[in-house]
C-alpha cells in the first residue's frame, strides 16, 4: 500500500451503545436522578459518558471527577479535586460556619473559610458535618449533575457522601457513577447504594457488554473513515479483543502506526490475520489489575496464560507454581477478578486474548519454560490427544524431540483431515525453528504444503533453513537430493526460475533411488522455461522424457503433478498437445495435495489460455482455482487467478471495476510475488494509456518493465514492453520503439516460441515498416507465421493476419482494408473488442485512402461509438480527429471517468450479471463467476432493472429473456415462467 492510499485513521463512532445512550440521556433529564454505567475495564463507559453529557438538555452546572487507583485513598479525596477547580478562591463566597469544617480538606482556603467549628464528640456527628460541608459547597456552585467515575476505587468516606447525598430530599443534583462490578472490594458501601430503594428522584443501572462482531466492524470502519473492513479482519479482532472497545482502538491504532494495514479491494485488511501485539494502554491495566491480586490468584493467571486455550480446572492446577494447598483459593480468586472466565462444565480461560498475551509476556522465561513442560505434561494423557498444543507446549518447553513427534503428528492429522493451511504452520515452524536431522528434513519437506506458502519473510525463511541443511554436509548424497529437489521447488514458487532450473539440475542424478520423485524432476527441468533462454527443443526434451515414465507406481498426488507439470510445460512452450493433457485435469480431488496440484494446474491452463486466446477456457479453468481456493483456503492461488483475471478482463474489454482491482493486485506484496504482480501492474498503464492519460501510462509501464527485466523473466517484460512500443509508436517515435522490442522478440526467436508474441510482433512489424526496413518485416512475419502453424491459438493467428495487413497496406490500400477487416473477424471471435475495433478503424482508414472515402467514414463512425463505449478515450479522439477532418459531424462523448453512459441499454457487464440470473444464479454466486462482490453485483441488478423499468428480479429475467437481450437457457413461456431456480455448478 503507498502512502496515499492510506486515510487519516481517526477517533471512532461510539457504535453498539444506541439503547443505553437513549437510557442514560432520558435519566439525566430527570431532577435528583441516580444513574450507574457499570462494566469491565475497556468497555467504554466514560466514553458512553461523554457522549450522555454532551446531549444533556438540562441547563446548569455539571461536576465531573473520577477516583484514582491509590493503594491508600484519601478522604473524599476525588470530591475534594473537583471542589477545589471548581470554586473560585477569590469570590466573595456566603457560607455557614458549618464550612469551617471543610479547612482540614482545603487550608489553600484559609483566609476566606468561616473559623473551624467546635470539634463533635461523636466521629459520626463529625463526618456528618463535613458531608453537610461538601453539600452546601456544590449548592454554592449550582451543580445540577455530579458525575463520578471508576467508584470502584472510591474511599469509604466518599462513598457514605454519595449515599447520603442519593438518598437526601430535593433539591439536590443528580448523580452519575461509572464502576467496574469485579473491582468493588467486598466491603464497599456501593452494592447499598446501587440497591437503595431511593425515596426521591429516579434510580437507572446500565450494564455495558463487549461489543458483537458487527459493532466492531462498524468501530473500526469509523476509524477509517466510514471504508469497508473485511469480515475476516473483524472477526481476528473480535477474537482477539474480546470485543472491548478500548481493546479494539487501541489495537487498531497500533498497527496502523506499524503500516500492518492493507486495503485489499473494497475493504481494509491486515497483512497477516494471525497474531496481535498488546497494545501498551491495554497491558498496564491488565498487569495493574493482576498486581492487585494474591500470589496464588496470579500464579493461576500465569499457568492459564501459558495454556492460552480453554482448559479444565484440573490442567491449570497442574500447571500453577506454589503451594498446591493454595491453588484452588488461587484459581477462585483470579476468576471472581474478571480476568479469567469459567463455564458450566468448569473450563477456563482469560476473556479475551490481550489480556492473555499480556500476563504471558510478563512471565520470565525460565518460569515459562517450566509451565510449558509441566502443560506437556498435564495433557500427554488426554483424549483426544490436543496435538497443536502439545506441540506448542514441547517447542516452548525446549524439548526439542517431543517438538518433533508432536509436530509430525499435528501436521499428519491435519493433511488427513483436508487442512493444508494448519500443516503447513507446523510444519514451517519446525523446519525453520527448529533442528531436524536431515533425513527428517527431508521426509518433512515432502509432507509441507509448499502451494499454500505465502509472503516473502516465510520464503526466505524456509529457503535459508533448507540451505543450511545442505551446507552443513551432515546430509547423504541422496538425503541432499531430495533437498535440493524441495529446493527448487520453492524457488519456482518464489519465482526464481534460473536459480530454480540450476538445483533441479543438480539434485536429478541423486535421486535414482526414488523414481517417482527423479520423474518429478525431470518434468520439472521441462516445465521450468519461464523466465529461461534455454531453447523450446532442449525443454521439450526434458518433458517427452518424463511423460514417458511409468506412473503406475505413483501416489495420486505425485501421479497428478506430472500431468499438471507436463500440460503446464507443453502450452508454455506454444505445443498444441498441451491442451490434450491440460484436458486430463479434473475440478477437484480427495487430499490437500491432490488439490494443490489440481489448482496450480488449473492456475497455468487458465494463464496459457490468455495467451493463446482461448478465452472460455480461460476464464473456466481460473473459476475452478477461485472456486478451490474458496473451499480449501488455497489464499494465494485464489490471488494468483484474480491477477491472470485482470489480465483477461483487459483483453476482453471488460473494463468495468478493472484499474481498481488491477492496482489492488499490483500491490499485493503479501500473497503474490513479484513476477506475478507484473500482469496486473501492466493492466493498469494500458488502462492509463486508453483513458488518454498519456504521460502516467508512459511513467507506469517504463517502472513495470524496469521490474520484469530486474526479475530477469524475459517473458515478464514482454508484456510491457509491447504496451509501452505501443504508447511510443502513436507518438511517432519509431526509434524508441523497435529499441523497446529488440531484445524481446530477439528472446521468442531465440527460444523458438512464438506464441507469446501476439502483441510484441504487431507493434514491431509497424515499426520496421515505418523505418522503411519492410525486408526484416517479411521476415519477422514469416518467422511468427512458422511458430504457430498447426496450432489453435486464435490471439496469435489474429496478430499474425494484422502483421500481413500492415505490409499490404504499404501499397494496396483496398486488399489491406480487406486484410484487417478478416483480422477484426479474428479478434471479435475471441473476443478482443479493443484490438477488433483498432483493426476495423486501420481497415476504414485504408478504405478512405483507396478513395472509398464514404465506407471508410462510415466505418469509423461506428469505431469511434464503439470505442466511446469501451471507454478507449485516447483512441475514440484520434478516431473523431480523423471524422472531423473528413467533414462528418461527431459529438465528444461525456466522459464519465473515462467511459461514457450505456443510456438505456445494457452495459456488457449488465449482460452478464442477468445472463447469470436468468439461469438461476444468486447474487453471491453471480459475484463468484465474475469476481464481483454481492453488493457490486445488487448495483449492476438495480441499473438493468431500471433501465428495462420492472422492479422484481423475476421479473428483470422475463424481460430479459422476452426483449431479446438475453438467450433463454431453456423454453419459456412469455412472461409466465420464471428463471430457473435449480442449483447452479460450483464452476463457471
Amino acid at each position: 500500500m503507498t502512502e496515499p492510499d492510506r486515510v487519516s485513521i481517526a477517533v471512532p463512532r461510539l457504535v453498539g451503545r444506541e439503547r443505553e445512550l437513549a437510557e442514560v440521556s432520558s435519566a439525566l433529564d430527570v431532577p435528583a436522578a441516580v444513574v450507574f454505567v457499570q462494566g469491565e475495564a475497556g468497555v467504554g463507559k466514560t466514553r458512553l459518558v461523554d457522549e450522555a453529557l454532551a446531549q444533556r438538555e438540562r441547563p446548569g452546572r455539571v461536576l465531573r471527577t473520577a477516583c484514582p487507583a491509590l493503594l491508600q485513598p484519601f478522604t473524599l479525596g476525588p470530591l475534594v479535586d473537583a471542589l477545589r477547580i471548581a470554586v473560585d478562591a477569590g469570590a466573595d463566597h456566603s457560607l455557614s460556619a458549618l464550612a469551617g469544617d471543610l479547612r482540614p480538606l482545603f487550608p489553600e482556603w484559609a483566609e476566606w473559610l468561616p473559623p473551624m467549628p467546635e470539634p463533635a464528640d461523636d466521629p459520626a456527628m463529625a463526618r456528618h458535618r463535613v458531608f453537610r460541608a461538601v453539600t452546601e459547597l456544590l449548592d454554592l456552585l449550582a451543580v445540577e449533575l455530579l458525575v463520578v467515575e471508576d467508584v470502584h476505587w472510591a474511599d469509604e468516606a466518599t462513598m457514605e457522601f454519595l449515599l447520603l447525598l442519593a438518598c437526601g430530599p430535593p433539591p439536590r443534583p443528580g448523580i452519575l457513577l461509572t464502576y467496574r462490578p469485579e473491582d468493588v472490594p467486598r466491603d464497599s458501601l456501593l452494592p447499598r447504594l446501587t440497591t437503595a430503594q431511593l425515596p426521591h428522584g429516579r434510580s437507572v443501572r446500565i450494564a455495558l457488554e463487549p461489543l458483537p462482531l458487527d459493532d466492531v466492524a462498524r468501530m473500526v470502519s469509523s476509524m477509517l473513515g466510514g471504508e469497508t473492513v473485511s469480515g475476516a479482519f473483524a472477526a481476528f479482532l473480535l477474537e482477539r479483543t474480546a470485543g472491548l472497545p478500548l481493546a479494539v482502538e487501541e489495537s487498531m491504532r497500533l498497527m496502523w502506526n506499524r503500516g500492518d494495514l492493507v486495503r485489499r479491494g473494497d475493504a481494509w485488511a491486515r497483512h497477516r490475520i494471525t497474531e496481535i501485539d498488546v497494545p501498551p494502554t491495554v497491558r498496564d491495566a491488565v498487569l495493574a489489575r493482576a498486581a492487585g491480586l494474591g500470589d496464588a490468584a496470579r500464579a493461576a493467571l500465569r499457568a492459564a496464560a501459558v495454556l492460552t486455550e480453554t482448559s479444565s480446572e484440573s490442567t491449570v492446577l497442574a500447571v500453577m507454581s506454589g503451594d498446591p494447598a493454595g491453588r484452588l483459593s488461587g484459581l477462585a480468586e483470579a476468576v471472581a477478578s474478571g480476568l479469567l472466565a469459567e463455564d458450566a462444565a468448569g473450563m477456563v480461560s482469560f476473556r479475551h486474548m490481550l489480556a492473555c498475551l499480556a500476563i504471558y509476556e510478563a512471565i520470565p522465561m525460565p518460569e515459562r519454560r517450566a509451565m510449558h513442560l509441566r502443560a506437556s505434561r498435564a495433557l500427554a494423557d488426554a483424549s483426544p490427544t490436543p496435538l497443536a498444543q502439545l506441540t506448542r507446549h514441547a517447542k516452548e518447553g525446549g524439548d526439542a524431540r517431543a517438538w518433533g513427534a508432536y509436530a509430525e503428528l499435528s501436521a499428519d492429522r491435519a493433511l488427513e483431515s483436508g487442512d493444508g493451511s494448519t500443516a503447513l504452520v507446523v510444519l514451517h515452524d519446525l523446519l525453520v525453528h527448529g533442528t531436524p536431522a536431515a533425513g527428517d528434513v527431508v521426509r518433512l519437506t515432502d509432507k509441507y504444503p509448499v502451494g499454500l506458502l505465502s509472503g516473502h519473510e516465510r520464503y526466505a525463511e524456509l529457503l535459508a533453513a533448507l540451505r543450511r541443511v545442505v551446507d552443513s554436509g551432515a546430509a547423504s548424497p541422496a538425503e541432499e537430493a531430495e533437498i535440493r529437489f524441495q529446493i527448487a521447488r520453492l524457488l519456482t514458487q518464489m519465482e526464481a526460475f534460473e536459480d530454480a532450473r540450476s538445483e533441479m539440475e543438480r539434485a536429478l542424478p541423486g535421486l535414482g533411488h526414488n523414481p517417482p520423485k527423479a520423474a518429478r524432476a525431470a518434468m520439472y527441468l521441462g516445465l521450468l522455461s519461464y523466465g529461461t533462454s534455454t531453447p523450446a527443443r532442449e525443454l521439450l526434451h526434458w518433458l517427452r522424457q518424463a511423460s514417458r515414465i511409468p506412473t503406475d507406481a505413483m501416489s495420486e498426488a505425485d501421479r497428478l503433478s506430472m500431468v499438471v507439470g507436463l500440460a503446464s510445460g507443453l502450452l508454455v512452450l506454444g505445443e498444441e498437445d498441451g491442451w490434450a493433457e491440460a484436458a486430463k485435469i479434473g475440478d477437484d480431488a480427495a487430499t490437500t495435495a491432490e488439490r494443490m496440484a489440481v489448482s496450480a494446474g488449473k492456475l497455468n491452463v487458465g494463464e496459457m489460455a490468455v495467451i493463446w486466446g482461448r478465452h472460455d477456457e480461460a476464464r473456466r479453468a481460473l473459476m475452478t482455482v477461485i472456486d478451490l481456493a474458496a473451499r480449501h483456503g488455497f489464499d494465494k492461488d485464489d490471488r494468483l487467478a484474480r491477477a491472470t483475471l485482470a489480465l483477461l478482463d483487459w483483453v476482453s474489454g471488460d473494463w468495468e471495476g478493472l484499474a481498481e482491482r488491477a492496482k489492488e493486485l499490483a500491490d499485493d506484496e503479501e500473497l503474490l510475488q513479484p513476477v506475478s504482480r507484473l500482469a496486473p501492474a501492466t493492466v493498469v498503464g494500458l488502462l492509463q494509456a486508453a483513458r488518454g492519460e498519456r504521460a502516467q501510462a508512459e511513467q507506469t509501464l517504463r517502472a513495470v518493465l524496469r521490474r520484469a527485466d530486474e526479475l530477469g523473466g524475459a517473458e515478464s517484460s514482454i508484456g510491457p514492453a509491447s504496451a509501452l512500443a505501443g504508447i511510443r509508436l502513436a507518438a511517432g517515435d519509431v526509434e524508441d520503439v523497435l529499441r523497446l522490442t529488440e531484445a524481446p522478440i530477439a528472446f521468442l526467436a531465440g527460444k523458438g516460441n512464438w506464441i507469446w508474441a501476439t502483441d510484441l510482433a504487431q507493434v514491431r512489424v509497424e515499426a520496421l515498416l515505418a523505418a522503411g526496413r519492410t525486408a526484416e518485416a517479411i521476415e519477422l512475419i514469416d518467422a511468427f507465421e512458422r511458430g504457430i502453424e498447426e496450432r489453435h491459438a486464435p490471439a496469435p493467428r489474429a496478430a499474425l493476419a494484422v502483421c500481413h495487413a500492415l505490409v499490404l497496406a504499404l501499397d494496396e490500400p483496398l486488399a489491406a482494408a480487406a486484410a484487417f477487416e478478416q483480422a477484426a473477424a479474428a479478434w471479435q471471435a475471441i473476443p478482443r473488442p479493443y484490438d477488433t475495433l483498432r483493426s476495423r478503424e486501420a481497415q476504414a482508414s485504408c478504405l478512405v485512402r483507396a478513395g472509398a472515402t464514404e465506407s471508410g467514414v462510415a466505418l469509423l463512425t461506428e469505431v469511434f461509438a464503439a470505442l466511446s463505449e469501451l471507454g478507449a478515450r485516447a483512441t475514440a479522439e484520434r478516431v473523431r480527429g480523423e471524422l472531423r477532418a473528413h467533414g462528418a459531424p461527431v459529438k465528444r462523448p461525456a466522459w464519465k471517468g473515462g467511459r461514457r453512459s450505456y443510456g438505456d441499454r445494457l452495459s456488457p457487464r449488465e449482460l452478464d450479471v442477468v445472463r447469470l440470473l436468468v439461469e438461476g444464479r444468486t447474487n453471491r454466486e453471480i459475484g463468484d463467476v465474475l469476481v464481483l462482490s454481492p453488493k457490486t453485483v445488487a448495483r449492476h441488478l438495480e441499473s438493468a432493472m431500471r433501465k428495462m423499468k420492472v422492479s422484481s428480479r423475476t421479473a428483470l429475467a422475463v424481460q430479459a429473456v422476452e426483449s431479446g437481450a438475453i438467450e433463454a437457457p431453456h423454453p419459456m413461456p412469455p412472461s409466465t415462467q420464471a428463471p430457473s431456480t435449480q442449483a447452479p455448478s460450483t464452476q463457471a
